[in-house]
């Protein structure tokens, strides 16, 4: 069996002779032997559980928390789900980290768009990523909900002329007219727009929503707070938004 000094087990731990010596005192790590001179003695035994009490240390646990642990007659199973619980723990640092670096490429990407860059515009960008998704959810709803009309409207057209029953195509129409209202004015209640000459979020008028140019990320519109007419960019609107 090897024998280790102080010195040597904590070389190959990679810590300091004093680490080891507090532990001493700590009663965590006691030697197994001491010399007549008082030089304290490790064997393989001490030197596994040093590295055990190092790579718990790493994983955060307190020195007293360890020593109650090491006293337990099965330690391993403790062990065991220390590391259940730190898995999870870095998984969730991982995804967290992840949609950070997202958040960045993100801002990164939409700064390159910006031609006069401010902390006003980092603003812009910040609301618009914040409810990106909820943005997006209700596009594709919005889509959805017309291509569904869409093919409702070809069929009853195509039977018309098939058959010659338009009485079918005039029903079916004035339900997709009564849809298509409701589809625009919850579209409408639920974005807003954010004015590239104040950073302003507003809602124009229901006239101007209707009737005004467009793309599928802005809209042309006179901002209601500085009366500035130009393309805003669509965000999703917060409820304690006006």
């Amino acid at each position: 069996m090897s024998k280790y000094t102080t010195g040597e087990i904590a070389r190959l731990c990679e810590v300091s002779v004093r680490t080891i010596q507090y532990y001493d005192t700590r009663g965590i790590l006691i030697p197994s032997e001491l010399t007549e001179g008082g030089r304290r003695i490790y064997t393989d035994e001490d030197l596994k559980k040093m590295k055990a009490i190092c790579f718990l240390r790493e994983l955060g646990l307190p020195i007293n928390s360890i020593k109650e642990l090491l006293a337990e007659e099965h330690p391993e199973a403790v062990i065991s789900l220390i590391l259940d619980e730190q898995e999870k723990t870095l998984r969730a640092e991982i995804t967290e980290r992840q949609e950070r670096y997202h958040k960045l490429e993100a801002l990164r990407n939409s700064l390159k768009k910006v031609e006069r860059f401010s902390v006003e515009s980092i603003g812009d960008i910040a609301h618009i990523m914040v409810n990106r998704k909820k943005l997006f959810k209700l596009r594709r709803r919005t889509l959805v909900i017309g291509a569904v009309m869409d093919i409702a409207e070809a069929s009853m057209l195509a039977l018309w002329i098939a058959k010659g029953y338009w009485l079918p195509f005039a029903a079916v129409m004035c339900v997709i007219v009564a849809i298509a209202a409701m589809v625009v004015l919850t579209y409408y209640r639920q974005t807003a727009y954010i004015c590239p000459e104040c950073h302003t979020v507003f809602r124009p008028p229901l006239k101007q929503f209707i009737l005004s140019k467009h793309t599928p990320s802005t809209r042309k519109l006179t901002c209601t707070i500085c009366r500035h007419t130009g393309f805003c960019v669509e965000t999703y609107r917060e409820e304690n938004e006006s």
